[in-house]
């Protein structure tokens, strides 16, 4: 490890972040910058380089945690951040993907405060842009001399990424999923990404397999407790802070991991939230406020909270047997204190 990377001991997330774009931002743009015509316009317009009409802009584009972690992967096995390059542009790609098929899915007309790039350019166009974006990071990962094992994990986090999104879409249609059911969809569809980010971060970093496994742990489980917070924000999150409306989740009927444990659960408080949530009518504000109530008492604020608590210490228990640096080993746990406790 360099001295002057010695000297960061102890960084609050913002520096970690702020550090990981200045060696994100070149190699990401660049890479966008391979697309032509129709994709590359509405890819940088998505990533907030251009507006509406084409011309430059600097909106914002996302905290991009999980490139950082894949820089930091990198640095915990041994490795330097800038071997990891190829891997945090892999990710912040893949996720990027993911977001512009989400919106389409979910018929979002709003991220980051501007309009969705489907709402603007039409629901096809972004599907194929977020293909680009994929096509793209296989590309650049294949080039590397990492290329196979890379490609592999790569592969593996975008498969389960995708399985998790498909899962969560078939539970809006049931009335039976289980609290198992709902943490492996949940799983998939967030902690994969993020386990994955950190294994390819490990694997440039030229870690062993045992260690790029615990790296992967680690993020896993961040993944999931992030999801699990992201949900508790869903029902009960400052509508000024997340930029949702109150009780939205509630609204929409999602079946996140809260609400999937409070109907589990078997009480009465049960019995009423499935009244309410499987009937045809739309849930009004009173129905939705008088939903979240039943989910706590019904316990599944109480589970969801005490669950993201055991999956902080798993993951790093998990961090702590990769062996790090005692300078990398905080920045990482620090990030994973930024992802689960959180107020957007």
């Amino acid at each position: 490890m360099s001295a002057a990377r010695e000297t960061t001991r102890g960084r609050p997330a913002a520096e970690i972040l702020r550090w990981s774009r200045a060696l994100l931002d070149p190699a990401l743009r660049a890479a966008v910058g391979e697309l032509s015509g129709e994709m590359r316009g509405i890819a940088e317009y998505h990533f907030g380089w251009r507006d509406a009409a084409g011309g430059p802009a600097d909106a914002p584009a996302g905290k991009a945690v999980r490139p950082a972690l894949a820089f930091l992967a990198a640095e915990a096995v041994g490795g330097g951040a800038a071997d990891a390059v190829p891997a945090a542009v892999a990710i912040e790609l893949a996720h990027n993907f993911s977001l512009l098929h989400d919106d389409v899915m979910d018929g979002d007309t709003e991220r980051r405060h501007r309009a969705t790039a489907w709402s603007l350019f039409g629901a096809t166009p972004a599907v194929l842009a977020g293909d680009a974006l994929l096509a793209c990071a296989v590309e650049g990962l294949a080039a590397d001399t990492v290329g196979g094992p890379a490609v592999r994990t790569f592969g593996r986090a975008v498969r389960e990424l995708v399985e998790g999104q498909s899962a969560d879409i078939s539970f809006e249609r049931r009335a039976d999923v289980t609290l198992a059911e709902c943490e492996a969809m949940a799983a998939k569809k967030t902690g994969a990404l993020i386990g994955g980010a950190c294994a390819l971060g490990a694997i440039f970093g030229g870690g062993s397999p045992a260690r790029v496994a615990r790296l992967r742990g680690f993020g896993e489980r961040v993944g999931l407790a992030f999801q699990i917070v992201d949900d508790l924000l869903g029902i009960w999150g400052d509508a000024a802070v997340t930029g949702k409306p109150v009780h939205s989740d509630l609204v929409n009927r999602k079946k996140s991991l809260p609400v999937v444990a409070a109907l589990t659960s078997g009480t009465s408080e049960a019995a009423e939230l499935a009244a309410l949530y499987h009937r045809a009518e739309p849930l009004a504000a009173p129905d939705a406020a008088r939903a979240a109530d039943l989910v706590a008492r019904a316990g599944g604020r109480a589970w969801a909270n005490a669950r993201a608590a055991e999956l902080r210490a798993e993951a790093l228990t998990e961090l702590d047997a990769a062996a790090p640096a005692p300078s990398v080993r905080d920045d990482l746990a620090e990030l994973a204190r930024l992802l689960t406790d959180r107020d957007h």
